[in-house]
């Protein structure tokens, strides 16, 4: 996550039971690169110690609003020096002063001069969480520009689940990389439908047809759309990571995911065929396994599938996108070229799967963009998720 790389960040803990899970951020802010100081209300330390944030973060804690070093106001210099702050885990006593503008403590009065992305995730009793008043404070402070993360449902302290237990840490820093991305977004409101993964045929109730596809580009595509502000569909035949703000269909045969893209295009802006769709399906599908005679072969009989990106590039309207995938072993621009062509596309990404460094199964990937009309622009070999963000930015440059 290179999002922490080098960053300046203020971690604020305030006194909630869910105080311990600041160690957790604190350390996982670190192996990702981030510089970390931690500032702490009176409260928070009956939870966890400074001392215990201090070594994890490898700095000092703030506690004392009158605190200085040298001629230095403490407050003042920690509020200029934060890139990021987090409020993690917030009370609704923290949320009600900071959206108030009280700051009559060292945390309140360094949020109050900081002009930093403000995080703020709250964590509390569910009756708390919903009293109107708290509500109306969370609500003052994303109109004021924080970005609130969102409580979960869950097992509370006071000993049954409901909603406002604080999200893992690991789950807030992904969410908080994604939407500050989607901030300055290319694609704002843009409805984006996304397939992933490589069909699968059956042959009998035991084997099917498939191919190598791991899904793991239409997975990084999905998360780079949601960081350009886009509404995501995934339409998956693999089980997908858990990405902030993209709803996930699942489907197996090339006819089921058809069926979605077919339906969810309608209302769609921009389509992106990622899938490793299989061209060929079995005219008949056994209904008992097929069982082994003698020393024979297997003959199969296979019909062809729905060309799902023609069919979508062909039947599109002036005001929709669409975007198809050529992965290739051999003539490679050809192939895109024609495939760019036919099947009416209005960008294709080439890939050349023969290398071993950028297979379907790979982490990495190296793709050339092709446009109509455009001279086609090749990468070097980058992790999928930055192919996938140059490939959104690409589609906000030329659908805009």
């Amino acid at each position: 996550m290179n999002d922490y790389n080098q960053k300046n960040i203020l971690v604020v803990v305030s006194g909630s039971v869910a105080a311990y899970k600041s160690a957790i951020l604190v350390r996982e802010l670190i192996k990702f690169g981030a510089h970390v100081r931690v500032a702490m209300t009176s409260s928070a330390q009956e939870f966890i110690t400074a001392k215990t944030l201090s070594v994890l973060s490898q700095n000092d804690v703030l506690t004392d609003l009158f605190a200085q070093q040298d001629a230095t106001v403490l407050h003042i210099e920690w509020a200029q020096w934060a890139d990021q702050i987090f409020v993690v885990p917030a009370t609704a006593n923290l949320i009600g002063k900071i959206a108030n503008g009280i700051a009559d403590d060292a945390v309140t009065a360094t949020i109050m001069a900081s002009d930093a992305d403000k995080i703020i995730a709250p964590a509390m009793n569910d009756v708390m969480l919903n009293n109107p008043a708290v509500q109306r404070n969370i609500k003052g402070l994303e109109q004021d520009g924080w970005l609130i993360i969102s409580p979960e449902i869950g097992f509370l302290a006071e000993g049954y689940e409901a909603k406002g237990r604080l999200p893992e840490p690991i789950e807030i820093l992904s969410q908080t990389a994604i939407r500050l991305r989607a901030r300055k977004a290319k694609l704002l409101n843009k409805k984006v439908i996304i397939t992933a993964g490589g069909t699968k045929e059956s042959i009998d109730p035991v084997r099917y047809i498939t191919n190598r596809s791991s899904g793991k580009m239409g997975f990084a595509l999905a998360q780079a759309a949601v960081e350009a502000g886009a509404k995501v569909t995934l339409i998956s035949t693999q089980k997908a990571p858990q990405i902030y703000g993209v709803d996930v269909v699942y489907v197996s045969t090339a006819a089921e995911m058809y069926q979605q893209v077919q339906s969810l295009f309608v209302t769609a802006d921009i389509f992106i065929s990622a899938a490793a769709v299989s061209d060929y399906r079995p005219a008949n599908e056994a209904s008992q396994k097929i069982k082994k005679e003698g020393s024979e072969g297997l003959n199969l009989s296979l019909v062809q599938n729905v060309d799902i990106l023609s069919e979508i590039g062909h039947s599109k309207t002036s005001n929709q996108f669409v975007v198809g995938f050529a992965a290739e072993t051999n003539n490679l621009m050809a192939y895109a070229q024609k495939k760019l062509k036919t099947k009416q596309a209005d960008m294709l990404i080439a890939n050349d799967v023969s290398r071993s460094d950028v297979g379907f199964n790979s982490d990495d990937n190296a793709i050339t963009i092709l446009v109509p009309d455009q001279k086609p622009e090749t990468t070097m070999l980058l992790p999928k998720i930055e192919i996938a963000r140059l490939i959104m930015n690409r589609i906000g440059q030329t659908f805009a």
